[in-house]
């Protein structure tokens, strides 16, 4: 389905952080135009404004994962959590493509100031949580750090199906999670991306392949389906997995590697286009609950450009191999 004049217009009109992707990856603009507008995510909309609140010592919220003084406050009994601290709001401005020079001494700042709630773990080396480690591994590269040693612990810590789990390391289970693994493998793909180190891509392939036996819709035992997550599509998806962000990762991980998709992809592509609206746009889904500092995408119900991106670049991605 190609775009339409009033979908290209509507995309185009958005943030510098998703404009430039669209100008990338929808519409095949030359470099010159969209690394312009990439430029301007630090001085202009979403960049702009979440480095506006960032602390003088280099966290954002008083803390590493959680605000500070967030367990003994009211808003640690109340559903989800908040979206504010460091290491989220380094992935948000990764992700939209801020250039890391707006962060100049944040690394170094970091490292001197913030440490994990768990065990008070010096931020750079990460914890035990799998999510959060592919987090601070992607924003390390990102930020010029030698990020090896933690690239290794994924190696390690690898579980004996393929995948990984954030569970596993408080030994409360010894079977990958689609959320987990999914979080893991965009870690390292951002890494290798970052750094040209190849060394954790075999751990990388066998955490894909875990996913691709699995279709990225269903349990190997039974062939159910997982659950209704693999079809909540929001944006943003923080560390949630759904099949869109799945094949968003494997987009990525296959242009960056020269590679085809993989023929067992083919239902979650299905259920990505069954969701695609007769206007070609994709609807906003429940948000996950917790404090954000802002919004940066359409209510619940309401189209959505950011999943519009994410859907239309990954059915181009699919149909321009088949």
């Amino acid at each position: 389905m190609a775009l339409t004049t009033a979908l290209r217009d509507w995309l185009l009109d958005s943030d510098p952080s998703l404009r430039w992707q669209v100008e990338r990856d929808l519409l095949g603009a030359p470099p010159e135009v969209w690394e312009a507008t990439r430029a301007r995510v630090t001085t202009e909309g979403f960049g702009a404004a979440l480095l506006a609140r960032q602390d003088a010592d280099g966290q954002w919220a008083g803390g590493a994962h959680f605000p500070a003084g967030f367990f003994d406050s009211a808003e640690a009994e109340t559903p989800g959590q908040p979206w504010v601290a460091t290491s989220w709001s380094l992935k948000d401005l990764r992700e939209w493509g801020a250039d890391p020079a707006a962060l100049d001494g944040t690394a170094e700042k970091l490292a001197a100031n913030c440490h994990w709630e768990y065990d008070d773990l010096p931020f750079w080396g990460g914890e035990v949580d799998v999510c959060i480690n592919s987090y601070t591994l992607a924003a390390g590269a990102w930020l010029g750090l030698d990020m090896s040693a933690l690239a290794q612990w994924f190696v390690t810590h690898r579980l004996a199906d393929g995948g990984w789990n954030c569970e596993a390391e408080e030994g409360d289970s010894t079977r990958s999670s689609f959320h987990s693994t999914l979080n893991a493998l965009r870690g390292l793909v951002a890494y290798e991306q970052l750094t040209g180190d190849t060394s954790v891509r075999d751990a990388r392939h066998g955490g894909e392949e875990y996913l691709l036996r699995r279709r990225l819709l269903y349990r190997e035992s039974t062939g159910e389906r997982v659950g209704d997550f693999v079809a909540h599509f929001t944006y943003p998806h923080r560390h949630q997995y759904s099949a869109l962000t799945a094949l968003d990762h494997f987009r990525e991980a296959s242009l960056a590697e020269g590679t085809e998709p993989d023929p067992r992809l083919a239902d979650a592509v299905a259920l990505v286009r069954a969701a695609r609206g007769p206007d070609g746009a994709w609807t906003q889904g429940a948000p996950l609950l917790g404090r954000t500092w802002f919004d940066v995408d359409a209510p619940e119900g309401e189209p959505s450009r950011w999943l519009t991106l994410f859907g239309t670049r990954v059915l181009d991605w699919w149909d321009a191999a088949h």
